[in-house]
């Protein structure tokens, strides 16, 4: 079976480029073969809410990724898809988060199924935008009109893609571990490394920072009497997409500004461990969501989470077991903390996640993409007959 994948992929950083990679490396595996065609634009500067797009990494020796992609350029889209066409793969799997990118994902994928031959397959992380604007339903249905089937990480994503198309195959299966940023290191190392005071607790709010995260929610639940005049910090490590000081005057306004360390700036993969090593607590306090990939690291470092009841995040956090699933209020957020605390929840929580992340394989990833695949097969027999 030939695969060639769609999406972020080296030079570009981030979540969605490392699960891409990784997810190939997967399928490799199982024998399949394998490329990538990126883009060389991905999206132009000015739109691009952070500091760069690009990692400083070197380039991964094991994978083929060719940078081919622009997508502010149709002409560029007519010819990729022409030659991505000829090339009759057997799977093209595209990655789908932004209605910005529908024009061209959604044009190419039209082309390349008039081949008759290749199935077309979507991985999506959100059929719906976490922060929506005008028009973006209209791109998402042209989007979603030019594929085969998809494979979603959470139920809440697949009833999102009904929304659109209940015509195609859709299978479900939750993010995999981000199993790439290198083994566990001691609470001691990790603090150490990072100047950290080990008489203190910790929690960890940790990628980049937009307003659907709630930030301002946890920062506000640090300022709760019970969670006053304790021995502990908030790490809130990522790279600000919006206004930082807002939320550096919220967290002086609500009495927690020396309660508090940022590390404003992209996280480079050689240092996530120390963030969640030092970490007690992982807190993703998000007032809206589908998944999170933020959650598949604290599995992978065996740790603990606090998760709000939104999205499919709930899915993937057994509560009271593995961590808390409560409302995005500061209230109810720092009563789990409180919990947590006070009655030395983070041994039992950390045997359960131990169990736990034993169900978030990369096989059940390719599995559910090659099921769509058969049955997107299967479909196309029926309609022949």
């Amino acid at each position: 079976m030939k695969i060639t994948f769609l999406g972020p992929a080296y030079p570009y950083r981030g979540g969605i480029a490392t699960f891409n990679e990784r997810l190939a490396r997967q399928f490799i595996l199982e024998c399949k073969e394998v490329d990538i065609r990126t883009f060389s634009l991905q999206f132009p500067e000015f739109f691009f809410p952070g500091k760069t797009q690009y990692t400083g990494n070197p380039p991964p020796q094991d994978l083929r990724i060719k940078r081919e992609i622009n997508t502010i350029n149709p002409i560029n889209w007519l010819r990729i898809g022409n030659k991505l066409k000829k090339e009759k793969t057997d799977i093209l799997l595209i990655r789908y988060w932004t209605p910005f990118l529908a024009p061209c994902l959604g044009t190419v994928a039209r082309i390349v199924r008039s081949n008759k031959y290749t199935v077309v397959i979507s991985l999506v992380d959100n059929a719906i935008p976490h922060e929506p604007h005008f028009g973006d339903r209209l791109l998402t249905k042209y989007f979603m009109n030019s594929i085969d089937g998809a494979a979603v990480l959470s139920d809440t994503v697949r009833l999102d893609v009904a929304g659109f198309r209940n015509d195609i195959p859709v299978s479900v299966a939750p993010h995999p571990l981000f199993d790439n940023y290198g083994k566990k290191i001691s609470r001691g190392e990790a603090l150490d490394a990072l100047k950290l005071d080990p008489d203190f607790s910790y929690l960890l709010f940790f990628g980049f920072i937009r307003d659907y995260k709630g930030l301002d929610i946890l920062l506000k639940a640090l300022s709760h009497p019970d969670l006053r005049n304790r021995k502990l910090k908030l790490l809130v490590a990522g790279e600000f997409y919006e206004n930082e000081a807002s939320y550096r005057k919220l967290a002086i306004e609500s009495g927690v500004g020396n309660d508090v360390v940022f590390f404003n700036r992209f996280i480079d993969d050689e240092e996530v461990k120390l963030f969640f090593c030092a970490a007690d607590l992982v807190v993703q306090p998000y007032k809206t969501a589908s998944q999170s990939g933020v959650t598949q690291i604290a599995y992978h470092f065996d740790k603990p989470m606090l998760v709000t009841d939104v999205g499919g995040l709930k899915e993937t956090v057994p509560h009271e077991k593995c961590g808390y699933v409560v409302q995005p209020e500061p209230d109810d957020i720092a009563r789990a903390i409180v919990d947590y605390l006070d009655n030395n929840r983070k041994e039992p929580f950390t045997e359960c996640v131990m169990k736990e992340k034993l169900k978030f394989s990369w096989s059940r990833m390719t599995d559910a993409i090659t099921e769509v695949f058969y049955r997107c097969l299967l479909k196309q027999l029926i309609k022949a007959l």
